[in-house]
């Protein structure tokens, strides 16, 4: 029991976090819920299909590889996860009223991730113990999280642009983006010292993030109301 809270306490600091800075018109709670347990179960079974078909056609078959553990990275991992979120949020989300605001992108998109980050940090912190649970608390789900934001950052604006396939494409591209180099140092670790490159590229990303959430508050469309 103590591993699961330790593994869920960083995920729900996450979600409280981004769920008050939703500062001008709150999403209805049984819609966040849902798409957290979509992303939390749907996301992972459409990322585990993903991961059967690649690990079929995708090999590693020289671990020492840079080439094999960029395409790992980017396509294998980075790709099959971002895409597994941004389907729910696509097709369950995004065509609701209640998204009503750009910002909706963000804590939506923000739901999904932390329900996937959910299940697969329960599974890692069952496998690896405590110290896992504090490693990852720092680093892979707020990773998961500011992957969440980019990508619901362009997506909220989608939803009311005309140029809607454009900006979804551009929020799917920066989460692959951002996630495939997190991944892609830490999987090169055979090359001594690289591993820092994937705590730089998460800064960026939580940098990026802080930005995108103070953009999209700061141009709300409740925030005269």
């Amino acid at each position: 029991m103590s591993l699961i809270l330790m593994a869920v306490a960083p995920i729900m600091v996450i979600l409280i976090y981004i769920y008050f800075q939703d500062k001008y018109e709150k999403e209805p709670v049984g819609l966040l819920i849902a798409s957290f347990l979509l992303g939390g179960i749907v996301s992972v079974l459409i990322v585990t299909a993903l991961y059967l078909f690649t690990g079929q056609f995708i090999p590693i078959t020289d671990e020492y590889s840079v080439w094999q553990q960029f395409i790992q990275a980017f396509v294998v991992v980075a790709l099959s996860e971002e895409f597994s979120k941004y389907v729910i949020v696509k097709y369950f989300a995004q065509p609701k009223k209640a998204f009503n605001e750009p910002f909706d992108g963000i804590i939506y998109a923000v739901m999904v991730s932390m329900g996937f980050a959910c299940t697969e940090n329960i599974m890692y912190v069952f496998q690896g113990g405590f110290e896992t649970a504090v490693l990852r608390a720092f680093t892979a789900v707020p990773a998961h999280a500011t992957f969440g934001v980019l990508m619901g950052y362009y997506m909220g604006k989608a939803k009311f642009s005309k140029t809607r396939f454009r900006l979804n494409m551009a929020g799917l591209f920066l989460a692959v983006l951002f996630h495939g180099a997190y991944d892609f140092f830490l999987f090169i670790r055979f090359i001594p010292g690289i591993s820092i490159g994937a705590f730089i590229s998460l800064l960026i990303a939580i940098m990026l993030s802080r930005k995108a959430i103070k953009r999209h508050q700061d141009n709300s469309n409740f925030k005269s109301l």
